[in-house]
C-alpha cells in the first residue's frame, strides 16, 4: 500500500486524477470503477478540466459504479444513476452505453446482482477503482462486518451512513435503508485501488484502514490485502496516522 499525504483537498484530487489520466492515456479502453459521494468529486472536476482542454478522452473507456440506492427512481436527483450521469458521464464524455450502474429497482436482486458481476467479468475486470471511505470505515456500501469475500448484493445501510448521507436529502428519513453494492471481494478484484479521503471526520477510518488490524469491523482495512492500493489523503484525514512522517518521507524519496 502506498500512502500519500498532501496539504489540501485540491492536491488530493489532482494526484488521484493523475493516476486515472495516466491509465486512460495509455489504455483508452480502460475499465474504471467510479464512486459517488463527496470524496471523489474533486477528481471528476479535475478530469473534466483536462477533457475540456483536449488533453484526455474517455470516449472509449468503460465504467462501473460501486453502488446504488434501492427504490429510488433513476431520475431522482440522488439516485446514483443520476449522479453518475451528472458528475461523470456528461463532464468526462463517456459513451453512456459503456457505463453501468447497479439496478436498485429490479425486484429480483439475486438475478440483477449476478448479472452485474458477470458484466464486470465480461469487460475484463476493473483496471482502476476509485474509492471513498465512510466515517465508519465502509467502502462502497459495505458496512462494518461485511465479508471480505462478498460480491455485488443488497445491503442494509447502517444508521451512521444514513445520517452521513442525509445532507444530500431533505432529512435522514428520506435516505433509503437499502442499497445494491459491489462486494468487498468484487472490489479486491480490481487491479488498482485508489482511495481518497479529505477532512478530520475521516481520520479515524483512515487510521484503521491503513494501520489497524485487518478486520471486517473496519471494511477499509481490506486495502492492506491488495497488491496495488494507493491511499491519497489531506493533512486532516491523515491526522490520526501514527506513521505519517514515514509516509511523507517515503513519498518524497520514491524510487524512479
Amino acid at each position: 500500500m502506498e500512502v500519500i499525504i498532501l496539504d489540501t483537498e485540491l492536491e488530493v484530487a489532482c494526484a488521484a486524477a493523475d493516476l486515472v489520466a495516466r491509465l486512460v492515456a495509455h489504455t483508452p479502453t480502460a475499465v474504471l470503477g467510479v464512486a459517488t459521494g463527496s470524496s471523489p468529486q474533486g477528481i471528476y472536476r479535475e478530469l473534466a478540466d483536462r477533457v475540456d482542454a483536449g488533453d484526455l478522452s474517455f470516449g472509449r473507456a468503460r465504467a462501473f459504479a460501486l453502488d446504488e440506492y434501492v427504490g429510488l427512481p433513476r431520475d431522482h436527483a440522488q439516485s446514483y444513476h443520476s449522479v453518475i450521469q451528472h458528475d461523470v458521464v456528461g463532464p468526462l464524455g463517456f459513451d453512456p452505453a459503456l457505463v453501468r450502474v447497479p439496478d436498485g429497482l429490479d425486484p429480483d436482486t439475486d438475478a440483477s446482482t449476478a448479472r452485474y458481476e458477470r458484466e464486470i467479468a465480461e469487460a475484463g475486470g476493473v483496471d482502476l477503482q476509485i474509492l471513498g471511505i465512510g466515517s465508519n470505515g465502509h467502502i462502497g456500501f459495505n458496512e462494518p462486518t461485511s465479508s471480505f469475500a462478498s460480491r455485488t448484493r443488497i445491503k442494509t445501510l447502517a444508521p451512521q451512513t444514513r445520517r452521513d448521507n442525509a445532507r444530500f436529502f431533505e432529512n435522514v428519513a428520506d435516505v433509503p435503508a437499502h442499497c445494491i453494492t459491489q462486494g468487498l471481494g468484487t472490489i479486491l478484484d480490481a487491479r488498482h485501488l485508489v482511495l481518497v479521503a479529505q477532512g478530520r471526520s475521516k481520520a479515524a477510518a483512515i487510521a484503521h484502514a491503513v494501520e489497524g488490524p485487518v478486520s471486517s469491523v473496519w471494511p477499509g482495512s481490506l486495502l492492506q490485502l491488495h497488491r496495488h492500493a494507493t491511499v491519497i489523503v489531506d493533512e486532516a484525514a491523515a491526522s490520526e496516522l501514527e506513521l505519517g512522517e514515514y509516509y511523507r518521507y517515503a513519498f518524497a524519496n520514491k524510487p524512479r
